[in-house]
């Protein structure tokens, strides 16, 4: 299934008549696309904004946009659950659901609240479906940089959101897995392996175990126990907690492989409270990742953050 297949298969109503006249070349390079209630839609493609017409074409300016109603934002939603809300209770009060090839639909609207906890979340205002990409070969030249003699080297990959962080996670997974390492990937939301009723539909290599939809600290700490992998994988570490699990897994003997988003390794530390001069306990290898023109660049960096090489990954 193509992803203008995959996308326009989750909803329903006169959002998903307009995804259904988008050119279907163009999904390939869709990075996110954002419906809010009376106001205009807009896609970003390769880090530029454009609005989406009535017809499904990209345009640079606001006449002949696509502005769907509250109701248009509801029957989409209520349509991707399959008219069963309920059945994704957990998912939507954390503000997003994640479909089959990893796609996540991030999601907004009036907010049920008690005891300061989010119990549900109704009336919803606006969607913004993130596009899962899968770029095989994209991290055949980054690999190299992360083992050292076949061990895999601690690695960390950078950036701000959207700029490839978790499709390059994915590849990297897949080649050390094809390698013969056995990996071990804790997938809170889903986005790496694209999971869906029990099946991984993201390539992520033949010796790959997922944990689902689990929370981050959780799912490493039960691989650890479960799967005896020589590397964990995780995306978007932000928690104290996720840190606490990696002095667990290293003092295994376990090699990590995870993303955050930062604009440098400083700021990657900062958010995952790693204190300053102390981040070769944790990681050996550290990837930043940015935008130049309409590709991505990698930039990679030894333990004590010089550059040892830069590779176009996109």
């Amino acid at each position: 299934m193509s992803i203008k297949d995959e996308i326009i298969f989750l909803g329903g109503g006169r959002i998903k008549d307009v995804l259904s006249l988008i050119k279907d070349c163009d999904f390939d390079m869709f990075e996110e696309i954002r419906f809010r209630a009376e106001k205009p839609a807009f896609i970003t493609k390769n880090g530029v904004e454009y609005v989406l017409s009535e017809n499904g074409e990209l345009l640079e300016h606001f006449k002949n946009a696509f502005i769907p109603s509250s109701e248009d934002i509801n029957i989409f939603v209520n349509v991707l659950s399959g008219y069963s809300l309920y059945a994704f209770e957990e998912e939507i009060k954390n503000g997003y659901i994640t479909v089959e090839g990893g796609h996540r639909v991030g999601i907004s609207g009036k907010a049920i609240v008690e005891n300061g906890q989010v119990l549900a979340i109704n009336n919803f205002y606006s969607i913004n479906i993130r596009i899962s990409h899968e770029i095989k070969g994209c991290a055949k030249n980054i690999v190299p940089f992360i083992l050292n003699d076949k061990k895999v080297i601690n690695t960390i990959i950078v950036s701000p959101p959207g700029v490839g962080k978790t499709t390059l996670l994915r590849d990297i997974i897949r080649i050390l897995s094809k390698s013969g390492k056995n990996i071990s990937v804790a997938d809170e939301r889903g986005e790496i392996a694209g999971s869906w009723q029990g099946i991984t539909h993201n390539d992520i290599g033949p010796r790959t175990d997922v944990m689902d939809s689990c929370p981050k600290k959780e799912g490493m700490l039960t691989l650890l126990r479960s799967m005896s992998p020589e590397v964990i994988a995780v995306d978007e570490l932000g928690r104290e907690d996720d840190i606490k699990a990696l002095d667990t897994i290293l003092s295994a003997g376990v090699s990590v492989i995870c993303t955050v988003h930062g604009k440098n390794a400083y700021d990657a530390f900062r958010r995952i409270g790693i204190e300053k001069n102390s981040h070769k306990e944790y990681f050996g290898v550290f990837i930043e990742l940015k935008r130049v023109n309409n590709s991505i660049l990698a930039i990679i960096k030894d333990d004590n953050l010089n550059v040892i090489g830069k590779e176009l990954i996109r």
